[in-house]
């Protein structure tokens, strides 16, 4: 398979429904704004969006697509059903992200019915999301051409465990074989960042660090919360 996904930077330009970005023409001048810093990719959540990306760049960079849905029956939340899986292969998305955890997914659709239905109706390379190594041997057996670490440390089973968690990436990109690895997750600093390279890792996707303002603001708010010389005098 020729990599529809170049090697480097992937921007995740995403917002959800009370984050001060979503709406309107952000997330394309957004995802116009990672093109222009050298990204090579984009994954974006929702038609809308997907599509008014693909338009503002005018296709010069691959998108990653999903849709975040939430059933009542199942935790399972990023490309849960058929229904949303279509909607992605009709979109302007070059690839098809969706949830490849063990979990029940709603209404009891199997991930391999939703693997079997796209490769019979697209040509969309798919993205697994995973959030252990059974996951991810599982998606790699049923054919995922990527495999990324979105969903570590956001299932019940790895909530605990910090990310970017460099022990799981590396685990991957030694045991998988046939799939490319994705390290997604937490990655926040250039020395986190360099670590994953340093793994072999050749595709990642940071989204919050670049792309949520709220978040970006925050961290150096942290900073100064932290600092032993803004104290009560300083902040008068």
């Amino acid at each position: 398979m020729q990599p529809i996904l170049p090697r480097g930077l992937i921007v995740s330009c995403q917002a959800l429904k009370d984050e001060p970005l979503y709406g309107g023409k952000s997330m394309p001048k957004m995802a116009e704004a990672a093109r222009q810093g050298g990204a090579v990719g984009i994954r974006a959540n929702t038609v809308k969006d997907i599509n008014a990306i693909h338009a503002h760049l005018r296709g010069k960079l691959p998108i990653i697509g999903l849709i975040k849905k939430t059933y009542a029956d199942s935790p399972v939340y990023i490309t849960p059903t058929l229904a949303e899986l279509k909607a992605l292969i009709s979109s302007k998305c070059a690839v098809i992200a969706m949830d490849a955890t063990l979990r029940r997914r709603p209404g009891g659709v199997t991930l391999e019915s939703l693997v079997e239905y796209a490769r019979a109706h697209t040509k969309k390379p798919l993205v697994a999301d995973v959030a252990t190594f059974e996951d991810a041997i599982h998606a790699e057996k049923l054919g995922f051409e990527y495999i990324s670490t979105t969903l570590r440390s956001y299932t019940e089973e790895t909530k605990e465990i910090p990310i970017p968690d460099f022990g799981f990436c590396a685990l991957l990109k030694r045991e998988i074989k046939t799939s490319r690895i994705i390290a997604e997750g937490g990655i926040h600093s250039f020395a986190e960042l360099n670590a994953i390279l340093d793994l072999g890792i050749e595709h990642v996707i940071i989204g919050a660090a670049i792309t949520r303002p709220q978040n970006i603001t925050g961290y150096f708010v942290d900073v100064f919360r932290q600092n032993e010389c803004f104290g009560e005098e300083s902040r008068a």
